[in-house]
């Protein structure tokens, strides 16, 4: 039982602060420094659209006022089966947006491939329809691919408030992630991009199988397989307000879980050494989704090991829970940075136990954006 809970305890330490630390001596000594260049290819805007009609006309309008030429820079949007106005919408400005009008609700991956269909860019840029875009963002992703070496560029999604300021809503963790993703570019290539802006070379574009949720580690990852690397750009910018609903933030914490799941039944190369990014995989994404396990190991071996020791760190473990219970039941209790941290840290777990559920139970055509 020692050495279940040290071995547990190794590994959730290791898929949250390790990783990461390793990623930074290995950046120090093995990093890999982009040639970026003036660089101006066409581009397609390539957007995925179900019942958007709130959304989408500020999105035209967005793209529209890029800071990149307008003979360059392709929209493709594809409705796919939306029952409002999104349609009627994309019909209405086919002189500014190339409209692929999908009858039926294929999911967001058909609608992708269908978009692509019709996309004619040396680039193909992938964006939601809700964020708006940074003008610079365009040339500030193309310009990576003058770097031949550069297969799939990803930007960076900041989350903001309903005032418009900068919105921190996972804490330490959300501010590591963005570190690993950083260190990992900088080493050679990162695990997955960001959904809401990410840019690949059109010849490296791989067919997405439908119901794929994850669409922004499905496709990067065949780039990484081709022999290309995938970086990421935090100066190409797209912006999203932080969801108010309750709940809502969770239910996509879930869905990119979930996805994470359905990604090792689409692409099983992906833990085989075909995968050249085998060890971040591992590391970045499938070690966290244990975690859930080794918490539960950590507890039951600590509980089962006679001495003080272990019966401090058991009861250690019902203390940081019941400060994650209290900011569930008093959110206001938040404020304070130890109830935040494990409020956020269990949260996730919850997430990734039940993003395994809807694995288990074969929920995974989702259309949450």
């Amino acid at each position: 039982m020692r050495q279940v809970f040290w071995i547990s305890l190794a590994l959730v330490c290791y898929a949250y602060f390790g990783y990461a630390l390793w990623l930074a001596v290995y950046a120090r000594l093995r990093r890999r420094p982009i040639a970026r260049a003036t660089y101006t290819p066409t581009v397609s805007v390539v957007i995925a659209a179900r019942n958007e009609e709130a959304n989408l006309l500020a999105k035209i309008h967005n793209l529209q006022h890029l800071n990149y030429s307008r003979s360059l820079l392709e929209i493709v949007i594809a409705s796919d089966g939306s029952t409002d106005r999104t349609a009627d919408i994309l019909r209405e400005h086919a002189s500014e947006v190339v409209p692929v009008i999908l009858e039926t609700n294929a999911g967001k991956a058909s609608a992708l491939n269908a978009a692509v269909e019709h996309a004619s860019g040396e680039i193909l840029l992938f964006l939601d329809a809700r964020q708006s875009v940074d003008r610079n963002a365009v040339q500030r992703l193309v310009e990576c691919f003058a770097d031949p070496e550069i297969g799939a560029v990803s930007g960076e999604l900041l989350l903001e408030d309903a005032s418009g300021a900068p919105s921190n809503a996972l804490g330490i963790y959300w501010k590591i992630e963005k570190i690993v993703r950083k260190l990992e570019s900088a080493s050679g290539s990162v695990v997955g991009v960001t959904g809401a802006i990410y840019a690949i070379r059109r010849e490296l574009y791989v067919e997405i199988p439908a119901g794929t949720i994850l669409d922004d580690v499905f496709v990067p990852m065949h780039v990484a397989r081709a022999g290309k690397r995938v970086i990421f750009e935090p100066a190409a910018i797209a912006r999203d307000r932080i969801f108010a609903e309750k709940g809502k933030e969770f239910s996509r914490k879930v869905r990119t879980l979930t996805g994470n799941y359905q990604l090792l039944r689409l692409a099983p190369w992906i833990l085989s050494f075909k995968d050249p990014l085998l060890f971040r995989f591992i590391s970045h994404k499938l070690l966290r989704l244990m975690v859930p396990l080794l918490l539960v190991l950590m507890f039951v071996s600590s509980a089962s090991i006679p001495g003080p020791a272990f019966r401090f760190i058991f009861w250690l473990q019902i203390f940081f829970y019941m400060l994650a219970i209290g900011g569930s039941v008093l959110p206001a209790g938040q404020r304070f940075k130890p109830v935040a941290i494990a409020h956020t840290f269990v949260l996730l777990n919850v997430a990734a136990t039940v993003a395994f559920y809807n694995f288990i139970l074969g929920r995974n055509r989702v259309w949450v954006r």
